[in-house]
């Protein structure tokens, strides 16, 4: 039984680490050539990172990273 909780317990952490490293929904690296650029930033409070809106040919929304931090 302990070896059962172990081995959850492992595959929990392993699950959270990798989720770190994963982009959320809508965020991308860049923006793609076709996408238009807004004047919308915000402060994503999970990574505190600057984040702008960049709308596709559909409207659908896309996150890309300024490059900046805001202090706290």
């Amino acid at each position: 039984m302990g070896v059962v909780i172990l081995i959850i317990l492992a595959v929990v952490v392993v699950c959270f680490f990798i989720s770190l490293s994963l982009r959320r929904h809508g965020e991308s690296e860049r923006p793609k050539p076709d996408w238009r650029r807004t004047e919308e930033l915000f402060n994503d409070p999970s990574t505190n990172r600057v984040m702008r809106v960049w709308l596709d040919a559909t409207g659908e929304r896309h996150y890309v990273p300024e490059g900046t931090r805001r202090a706290s």
